[in-house]
């Protein structure tokens, strides 16, 4: 629920772009724009992983989930009551900007918690698939925005829409976001941190993350780099693409893109059961060298029409299910219990802000000075190359417990297990 809510508001966000360009950032340069303000949101990541991470491994991680969603829900909230350009003048877009920082601070907690919290608290033997529970929560917010604003378009009339209809999506994050806070409040503490926290009182921090755990960083930030340039430039970017490459209208695009997302909901929880037999790396493996193979013919499929932009942005979305459904097995599991929640917090968002977040402006920057409107697929290639080579240093996890101190891994352990004394 708390992953869907942060997740609503960024779905809600892509599907809005032209009628926030147009409330917020009226001008030539608008869409770039409105863009920065999706960017933005990321750079603040780093500081909140660094804020939220460590105090997940001191405190615990159920307390940082209740304060973090409760942040989210608020700052998309305030989003839809905020004054145009029109009314308020530079002053609008400076507030839609604070709100973006606002969400990409709490979300530096968010995310890595979340999925520290359910790989802690699920049987190791089908991690994958519970994990991947997690990331339908991702598209089902995701979608779940954009659906909502479809849902406005097909209500609304095009003038109705730009005035007020575009706030409506932003306003119903509030009551998703208090839904989520009231389920995380019965939650009990992960059994995983409780038990190393009471027993063994290990260092904590950045300082120690840094220190000892250097492979582990830049392994996860390789990954990262391609997870989230394929998810950002795929799933937020698409449906600015199209309109502004094929002129596909606005509904036609968030129809399409709400479409390949159930599709993948769908698939990821077998996907996920998969990698609990499979293994994660086989899984990771596979995506990575099918996106980078297929991205550029796919991309070239989509502008041949809406019937081709469908189907070659749901054969793009299920060859990436295999990296989204394992994130929650994968990530955690890089770490031990007493840096897990510090180590994904940063590892994911520095990452994220530097490679993700600014997927899109890069798209459309290059796009609007070369021209060249294969430049997000050759994107996705080369950020799928850099994961290849952080692939290496991955360790094979599936199956392997998460308590304790040492690092997971399940290469190492023999084959069959010793008898019983």
């Amino acid at each position: 629920m708390g992953n869907a809510t942060e997740w609503y508001d960024y779905g809600a966000y892509a599907a809005t772009t032209t009628y926030l360009t147009d409330a917020f950032f009226p001008g030539t340069l608008g869409t770039l724009g409105t863009l920065l303000g999706f960017a933005v949101s990321f750079v603040l990541r780093p500081l909140g992983g660094m804020v939220w991470g460590p105090l997940g491994d001191k405190i615990g991680r159920k307390a940082v989930l209740a304060i973090t969603i409760l942040l989210m829900a608020a700052a998309t909230g305030l989003i839809g009551l905020l004054p145009s350009h029109a009314t308020i003048g530079v002053a609008a877009p400076i507030l839609l900007i604070l709100l973006r920082v606002v969400q990409g601070f709490s979300t530096g907690g968010e995310y890595g918690g979340a999925a520290t919290y359910l790989a802690e608290s699920v049987e190791d033997k089908r991690r994958g698939f519970l994990g991947s529970f997690l990331e339908f929560g991702t598209l089902i917010g995701f979608s779940g925005g954009s659906a909502v604003v479809l849902l406005m378009q097909v209500l609304t009339n095009d003038d109705q829409m730009a005035s007020w209809g575009w706030r409506i999506p932003f306003l119903l994050a509030v009551p998703l976001g208090l839904i989520g806070w009231y389920l995380r409040n019965r939650l009990d503490e992960s059994p995983v941190f409780t038990e190393v926290a009471e027993q063994q009182h290990p260092r904590t921090g950045l300082m120690e993350l840094m220190r000892t755990y250097k492979r582990e960083l830049l392994t996860m930030a390789g990954l990262v780099v391609a997870l989230n340039v394929v998810n950002y430039t795929l799933l937020s970017y698409m449906p600015t693409y199209l309109d502004t490459t094929i002129h596909m209208e606005e509904s036609q695009t968030t129809a399409m893109v709400l479409i390949g997302q159930l599709v993948m909901a769908v698939v990821l929880p077998l996907s996920g059961a998969i990698s609990d037999f499979a293994g994660r790396r086989p899984m990771w493996l596979f995506s990575l060298i099918a996106i980078a193979v297929a991205a550029v013919p796919l991309y070239w499929l989509m502008g041949q029409g809406l019937g081709w932009a469908i189907l070659g942005f749901v054969i793009l979305g299920l060859l990436y299910v295999p990296q989204l459904s394992t994130i929650s097995a994968t990530f955690p599991a890089i770490f031990p219990t007493h840096v897990r929640y510090a180590g994904f917090a940063l590892g994911y968002n520095v990452s994220t802000a530097l490679f993700g977040g600014t997927a899109p402006l890069i798209n459309e920057w290059v796009i609007d000075q070369t021209g060249w409107h294969l430049f997000p697929a050759y994107y996705m290639a080369g950020a799928c190359v850099i994961g290849l080579v952080a692939w290496v240093f991955l360790r094979e996890t599936a199956g392997a417990s998460l308590r304790g101190t040492g690092v997971p891994r399940t290469d190492e352990l023999p084959k069959v297990a010793p008898a019983a004394s």
